[in-house]
C-alpha cells in the first residue's frame, strides 16, 4: 500500500502548491497584467481551498488526506526517499492554534486579494468590451 500512500502524499503536495502558489501566482499575476488571474471559477476554487483547510482546522478535525494515507501506510511511518522528504516540506510538529493562526490569517490574504485584484466573470468579452460571438 506504499504506492497508494505515495500517491496520496503527492495529492497532498500538490494541493499546499495550489493553495500556497496560487497567492503567489494571483499578485505576480495582476503585477504583470495576466488575465488569468482575474479567472472567476479558478479565485473561488482557491478561496474555498484555504477555507475547507480554515473549517477543518476550527472544528479539530484532521486532513482527509494525511489520514487517509497514515491509514494506508498503516501509521504515520514514511517509506522512500520522496515520500520523506515531502513529510518533512508538508508537516510540522507545533501546537494546533499556531496552524489555525497561519491558516485563518492566510485566507485573510486570500480573500483579501478579491478586494484588491478582484476576480471577472467576463471571459468571453473582447478587448472592446464587447460580447464575443461565435463563429459558424
Amino acid at each position: 500500500m506504499s504506492g497508494l500512500a505515495d500517491v496520496v502524499l503527492l495529492v497532498h503536495a500538490l494541493f499546499v502548491v495550489f493553495v500556497v502558489g496560487g497567492l503567489a501566482l494571483i499578485w505576480i499575476g495582476a503585477l504583470c497584467g495576466w488575465r488569468i488571474v482575474r479567472n472567476f471559477p479558478f479565485r473561488v476554487l482557491h478561496l474555498a481551498a484555504i477555507l475547507f483547510v480554515c473549517a477543518e482546522a476550527l472544528i479539530g478535525v484532521a486532513c482527509p488526506l494525511t489520514a487517509w494515507e497514515d491509514q494506508l501506510r498503516g501509521g504515520p511511518a514514511q517509506s522512500d526517499f520522496v515520500a520523506r522528504w515531502l513529510h518533512r516540506i508538508l508537516y510540522y510538529d507545533f501546537p494546533g492554534w499556531v496552524f489555525l493562526t497561519l491558516y485563518l490569517l492566510f485566507a485573510l490574504a486570500v480573500a483579501g486579494s478579491f478586494l484588491l485584484i478582484r476576480p471577472s466573470r467576463d471571459h468571453d468579452r473582447n478587448k472592446n468590451g464587447r460580447q464575443s460571438r461565435p463563429s459558424g
